[in-house]
């Protein structure tokens, strides 16, 4: 059965019962185009002196790359959306495209964008879902996404599916965004950003079912640390169920694991943080 983007399953097994998919209803090319896509390699999580510096990667399926245009430099020539791809390195969806020259690129497809709508980038472009202007010609207001932090450098910022930053303010060489952590940030107003919401917003409530299924993406399982030994981690050992045995919870490690800050007292980005997402102005 499918409702609203989202398709379940008959419970006839018992991880089947809360399972549920995409039912791709906005995927309208299911290959992908040769000439954008580039290999990739899986380190399961190992360094090159193979330890495992990262725990619960490895297996899953391959993948290939699909090269994604998050500059968006080819100024003033239109483009024709050609179709709308999954892409399995991501939550979004992506759009391939053909500009009026005949080059090709995929770029992150936004809601509302389908086959044969037109794109653009640039200074000149209209305010319309799919297109690429600096935030300097951006109405204040609108929903962006796949926005610069430097000037050149491509999208770093609201990529991921369903997601979407509001303009709040132009002021001088800054641009205030109010971003989905409700982070608000100031970025240059020379950097560019894309209009509209990233598409496939139904994504965050896929449920997995089953660890098989996330085995499949590459991810291994968690163990806790109050079953290991001492050795393994700082909540092992004891008899039975015990307690942390510290003030707080730590990683295997040894670093406090709930609450921690981590963020540089000095960082350079503080000045640009107007407010953080819990509210609080950074000193």
């Amino acid at each position: 059965m499918t409702v609203m983007g989202i398709k379940t399953y008959r419970p006839y097994t018992p991880s089947r019962r809360h399972m549920t998919g995409s039912d791709f209803s906005e995927i309208t090319k299911t290959t992908p185009e040769k000439s954008l896509l580039a290999s990739k390699s899986r380190t399961a999580g190992r360094n090159n002196q193979g330890k495992i510096t990262v725990r619960h990667r490895g297996g899953g399926a391959k993948r290939k790359y699909r090269i994604i245009d998050f500059k968006r430099k080819k100024d003033g020539i239109p483009a024709t959306v050609i179709g709308i791809e999954y892409d399995p390195n991501r939550t979004a969806n992506i759009a391939l495209i053909c500009y009026a020259d005949g080059e090709k690129a995929y770029i992150l497809a936004p809601q509302g964008l389908t086959d044969g709508m037109k794109v653009m980038n640039g200074p000149e472009a209209e305010v319309r879902v799919g297109n690429c202007l600096p935030l300097s010609e951006i109405p204040v207001g609108t929903q962006i996404h796949n926005i610069e932090l430097y000037p050149g450098r491509g999208g770093q910022l609201v990529r991921s599916a369903g997601n979407s930053a509001q303009l709040m303010a132009k002021e001088g060489k800054y641009a205030t965004l109010r971003l989905p952590s409700g982070e608000m940030r100031m970025v240059p107003i020379i950097c560019r950003a894309s209009i509209g919401v990233v598409g496939n917003g139904d994504h965050n409530l896929i449920n997995i079912g089953k660890a098989g299924r996330k085995r499949h993406m590459g991810i291994r399982p968690t163990v806790r640390g109050s079953v290991m030994n001492p050795n393994d981690h700082p909540h092992g050992g004891g008899e039975g169920k015990t307690g942390i045995g510290r003030p707080g919870p730590c990683t295997p490690w040894g670093k406090p694991a709930l609450g921690l800050k981590t963020r540089k007292k000095n960082k350079q980005s503080n000045k640009l943080i107007v407010r953080r997402r819990d509210g609080k102005g950074i000193k």
